[in-house]
């Protein structure tokens, strides 16, 4: 494909747009593109054409980002996995929890190495459309069958055994469409490392899946290194009991263990919320944090129990938050609610609701209240018309409608007006409940690959700055494998990307790799001096008890930074040490 001309102004040319154009076609297959455009419109996307453009442009997408990787096909990328529960052929009731904790880490590791896995609730959701029991174990032929009614390109199959206090786990990928089986692979290792073997079986996997895949084996295993197996097993088993009071337990002992276990918190959030527990629900969708993949869902939910506990400020800042990221009419529409709910003016919030769901009854009904309540009766009753027209057997809004075509009559028999207490009030705006992750996570899996194509549009070297500043964002989230994926793919554009070496040099050595950390840092050093891969070789120097060539590197990173804040805590740990910089 050529390379896309981009005015100055950040427009496209003729011919930029062009080849734009051919790289959507070429990313996303007619039938898929049919696909996630029917679930955009589902998560309300699809109607919000001008917003969906702007995204498309400029913002970043809330999930995995789509990177361009030429060493990746476009089809590697977009793939849609399905990974079922494990086989547990050990014979040990004990660990039956193992059975869900594989398709748990699988899935989050491929969704950080740029794939689509389906979640546990897309896959409870297709066995019940299927009239299936949640603890069913599928035969091939029922796999094949659940994949299709998911549209899953490929489906995940494995087991695990046990012999004395080590676990051998191993799987296979079925390639739905070929309807072709590959070669098991498998990773073997201590019970209480479960979560190191299962990062290890993912990397495999994942180089089976896409043979150009440059991630290493060990930032899948520190992705990983930050949860307990114990807190684990109590979030696996709290997200499977079937007695609520039990799922609670295990759930406040996960996160009781591990205090940062972001997906126990959103499963513990769930269940309070649920519960109408509200307040405590809001405290624990908190906690999940903006890397998190459920990041966008938890504010939502969290922004709801603020709704229903009365908290309008806090609900209004929750939902702001999610619509800068991405605008569904149900946010916007909630907004509106907590906005209206302190006394202010919600109009402009209700009418970009209304705007990209025009087929929601509940927006025009809202939007109709607050016009009416500042005093635009006429566009009002317009608002409360159309409402009626898509629902018309709405018994509240029949009823508005009728009190407003017929004002309250005068109480007194002189010619003062009927006091405020004599009119019936309105009632309350309606709160949009619902949020279709599902939906929403399809609908950004289009924006990311709408984005990837964007970025191939750009010449070499400004997709290369691209993708290393939004690998730095990763990174700067303790996001090692998705930060990795992207420098990897900022070299892959433009091997003299000396931000791309530093940056893979970070990475390397935050998950042990010395090695590879002091040949990325050297490879950037070698195309332009740059602070931040100073400091990685300073605090390799520093670990292997070289303190002179420690204190000359953090000197040279503070040289070409004074403010450079890593550099500082390099030198205060060569300080501690006794050491000094020049």
């Amino acid at each position: 494909m050529k390379t896309a001309q981009w005015d100055e102004s950040g427009g496209a040319t003729a011919q930029g747009r062009n080849a734009y154009n051919q790289a959507v076609v070429h990313t996303l297959s007619r039938s898929r593109l049919l696909r996630v455009l029917r679930v955009a419109a589902r998560a309300g996307l699809g109607l919000a054409l001008g917003t969906v453009m702007l995204l498309l442009l400029g913002a970043r997408p809330a999930f995995g980002q789509a990177d361009a990787d030429a060493s990746a096909p476009a089809e590697g990328r977009s793939r849609i996995l399905l990974v079922l529960p494990f086989d547990n052929r050990s014979g040990q009731p004990s660990i039956e929890w193992v059975r869900e904790a594989a398709p748990e880490i699988l899935g989050s590791r491929f969704l950080s190495a740029g794939f689509a896995p389906m979640s546990r609730a897309d896959r409870l959701y297709a066995l019940d459309h299927l009239g299936l029991p949640q603890g069913f174990h599928p035969s091939r032929a029922t796999a094949l069958k659940l994949a299709q009614t998911l549209d899953a390109d490929s489906i995940v199959v494995g087991g695990f055994t046990t012999e004395g206090t080590s676990i051998l786990v191993e799987a296979q990928v079925v390639d739905v469409p070929r309807l072709r089986m590959s070669d098991a692979v498998s990773a073997r290792g201590q019970l209480r490392d479960l979560i190191a073997v299962l990062d290890s079986l993912a990397w495999r996997l994942t180089r089976q899946l896409n043979p150009g895949f440059s991630g290493s084996e060990e930032t899948f295993v520190a992705a990983g290194g930050g949860l307990r197996v114990d807190a684990f097993e109590q979030y696996i088993r709290g997200i499977t009991e079937p007695d609520q009071a039990e799922r609670l337990r295990h759930l406040k002992q996960a996160v009781t263990l591990n205090p940062e276990y972001g997906e126990a918190w959103m499963a513990l959030g769930r269940e309070d919320f649920n519960g109408q527990q509200y307040e405590e629900a809001a405290s624990a969708f908190a906690k999940v944090g903006s890397g998190n993949p459920d990041a966008l869902e938890a504010g939502f939910y969290r922004g709801l129990s603020l709704l229903f506990s009365g908290d309008y400020p806090g609900a209004e800042r929750a939902f702001a938050g999610i619509a800068q990221v991405l605008p569904l009419p149900q946010v916007l529409n909630n907004e509106g609610v907590a906005d209206s709910r302190q006394g202010h003016d919600g109009i402009a919030l209700f009418r970009q609701a209304e705007t990209a769901d025009p087929n929601a009854a509940d927006y025009h009904f809202n939007l109709a209240l607050s016009l009416k309540r500042h005093g635009n009766a006429a566009d009002a009753m317009a608002e409360l018309a159309q409402c009626l027209r898509l629902r018309p057997n709405d018994s509240e809004a029949l009823a508005l409608q009728e009190e407003w075509k017929e004002p309250a009559k005068l109480t007194t028999s002189g010619p003062e007006a009927a006091s405020p207490d004599a009119v019936k009030a309105d009632p309350l705006e309606r709160i949009a409940r619902s949020f279709d992750a599902a939906a929403f996570r399809q609908a950004a899996l289009m924006l990311d690959q709408m984005n990837g194509a964007r970025q191939a549009a750009l010449t070499p070297d400004k997709r290369a700055a691209e993708l290393a500043t939004q690998a730095k964002d990763y990174l700067d989230r303790g996001l090692l494998l998705e930060a990795e994926r992207l420098y990897h793919s900022a070299v892959a554009a433009d091997s003299k990307s000396a931000v791309a070496h530093a940056g893979l040099a970070e990475v390397r050595e935050r998950t042990g790799d010395a090695d590879g950390a002091r040949k990325e840092a050297e490879a950037a050093l070698e195309l332009q001096p740059l602070a931040d891969a100073y400091v990685v070789l300073g605090q390799l120097d520093l670990s292997g008890g070289k303190l002179e060539d420690a204190a000359r590197e953090a000197g040279e990173a503070l040289g070409l930074e004074p403010a450079n804040r890593s550099a500082h805590e390099l030198r205060s740990q060569i300080e501690a040490r006794g050491g000094r910089i020049q």
